[in-house]
């Protein structure tokens, strides 16, 4: 029952860590890279559908990123979604396909984007904590139950610790990747 709890804890943060990770992706660095638009929502024919699922998303430049519709009817929606999405740039529609040209970014842009980076980082940590903690509170309860013995529950929480430390520890080095990705000139 403990090996279970273990596992299903260690799942739970790996998937605050795979959020992250995406959130991550979508922020932008002055380089093209397909996760900036990939998530982007369109309303196709009444359905909110991310953009990789209607596209076919390609970099021809270092500074260009290029999506073409797999059905054409869907351009107009496309457009209008990368427009009114947070990503800045104003996309390009030649008819049969949209052209985003990624400018570079201002100083004062990085270091926004660089705080973003970090607040989405904290997040992490608050929410692997937290699972941490209601780990902890099931272990207590089995110990409390009788179920485990005092040093089950301590060889428990002590598992419990170290899969937490792995989870931070990756998250501190994605957090520094990203941030010097974003200074990078």
């Amino acid at each position: 029952m403990v090996e279970e709890l273990i596992v299903d804890t260690e799942d739970r943060m790996r998937k605050a860590l795979d959020f992250m990770r995406d959130e991550f992706r979508g922020m932008r660095t002055g380089r093209a890279h397909p996760g900036l638009v990939e998530t982007i929502r369109v309303d196709y024919y009444g359905t909110q559908t991310p953009l990789k699922q209607l596209a076919n998303i390609s970099i021809p430049e270092p500074d260009q990123i290029v999506v073409k519709p797999f059905d054409s009817s869907a351009l107009s929606e496309i457009e209008k979604s990368i427009h009114t999405s947070d990503l800045g740039i104003s996309p390009q529609n030649d008819g049969k396909l949209i052209r985003l040209i990624i400018p570079p970014l201002s100083e004062e842009r990085r270091k926004q984007l660089v705080s973003r980076a970090k607040e989405v980082a904290e997040e992490s940590r608050v929410s692997i904590r937290n699972i941490r903690r209601d780990a902890n509170k099931h272990v207590d309860a089995s110990k409390k139950d009788g179920n485990i013995s005092e040093d089950d529950q301590t060889r428990s929480k002590s598992k419990i610790q170290d899969v937490l430390k792995t989870i931070e520890d990756q998250i501190d080095e994605d957090l520094k990747r990203k941030t010097s990705e974003l200074m990078e000139i």
